[in-house]
């Protein structure tokens, strides 16, 4: 299984339009700084699957034919922007599969061409191919799933966009272990309570209650970029920043 990270960026993505903060004035210079809407492909065998679609040259990247379904976290629109100039493609129909948001993206269901919706269940493991995908609720303002992803022993969790976890996921994830989790950390430590998504200290806690994996920090924000240019040396050494076109590291099995 290969998982790589096609965007890492927050809804605003890397450089902020208008913003001349550090970060933001960084990445127009260097383009390894950028960050895309948050999104990733997961490979296993012939099969590449998409999480999250807010790219929006989905038809450049991947050919008729080449994508063999989507996973959607949730119905924002900087997760699911690209779908709208897929669905109306021709040739075979592209699944799409999500949480049981009965408003999705404005006309996605009426008017869903090309794409094929479905709904599903937390915590129902659906088999496609050799991966195992389980999904798991996550705390969002719309309803969110994270992505718990197996292939021959190796177990990688996907989790944006949420704030905290909630009993029953942080409970599966300790029991199932996974070497691997991509988590949202979309801000720098603050004193305020966050909404919607992870600061650096949720994170990092959230780590710690599912067994310390490997952990991937995305769906970063200017401001987080900027705070750690400031504070270069905060991260664990079981954690890293994730880069636009990265691949998560996974043991092999």
């Amino acid at each position: 299984m290969r998982l790589t990270l096609l965007g890492t960026g927050a809804s605003g993505g890397v450089p902020l339009y208008g913003c001349d903060c550090p970060a933001c004035t960084r990445a127009r210079v260097h383009s390894k700084y950028r960050r895309a809407p948050c999104s990733a492909l997961v490979e296993s065998g012939d099969r590449r699957l998409l999480i999250d679609a807010g790219l929006m040259d989905l038809a450049e990247r991947f050919p008729a034919g080449s994508l063999h379904g989507v996973l959607l976290t949730h119905y924002h629109p900087d997760h699911v922007q690209g779908l709208f100039h897929l669905r109306w493609g021709v040739g075979a129909p592209i699944d799409v599969y999500g949480p049981p948001d009965a408003e999705g993206c404005a006309d996605l269901y009426k008017n869903a061409g090309l794409l094929r919706f479905h709904r599903l269940t937390k915590f129902a493991p659906l088999q496609l191919g050799d991966l195992v995908i389980t999904p798991v609720p996550l705390i969002h303002s719309k309803p969110t799933l994270g992505y718990c992803l197996e292939h021959n022993g190796q177990r990688v969790a996907y989790l944006t966009d949420t704030c905290g976890l909630p009993p029953a996921t942080r409970e599966f994830l300790a029991g199932w272990r996974p070497q691997a989790v991509v988590l949202d950390c979309t801000h720098p430590p603050r004193a305020e309570p966050a909404r919607n998504h992870n600061d650096l200290s949720q994170a990092l806690a959230i780590s710690a209650e599912i067994g310390d994996p490997h952990l991937v920090l995305t769906h970063v924000s200017h401001a987080f970029d900027t705070w750690l240019m400031q504070h270069p040396e905060t991260l664990p050494a079981s954690a890293c920043l994730a880069r636009d076109g990265a691949t998560v590291r996974l043991p092999n099995a």
